[in-house]
């Protein structure tokens, strides 16, 4: 996925090219990798958020890309942290 940085919002370009503003909630690391949690702008609180895994281009870090979590395990691995996070701000 293509993205394109505005504060906490970014824009999505799907394999299609439909373009797509999501806001950036938390990112955290987590057994030793980077991950975004991600909803829709405009969404409610009750509206679904999306995980990616975040995957830098460069040593500088300054570039990046956000990855789908494709491994089951992974991904409630990535929900299970984000879930502590939240309890945690609570």
């Amino acid at each position: 996925m293509i993205m394109e940085e505005k504060e906490n919002l970014i824009t999505l370009i799907d394999e299609e090219g439909q373009e797509e503003d999501f806001e950036v909630i938390v990112t955290f690391e987590t057994k030793g990798n980077e991950y975004a949690i991600l909803a829709e702008v405009g969404s409610d609180e009750d509206s679904d958020a999306y995980a990616f895994k975040i995957v830098y281009d460069n040593e500088e870090k300054d570039e990046y890309s956000l990855i789908s979590i494709e491994d089951d395990e992974e991904y409630e691995d990535v929900v299970a942290a984000y879930e502590t996070l939240m309890d945690e701000d609570i």
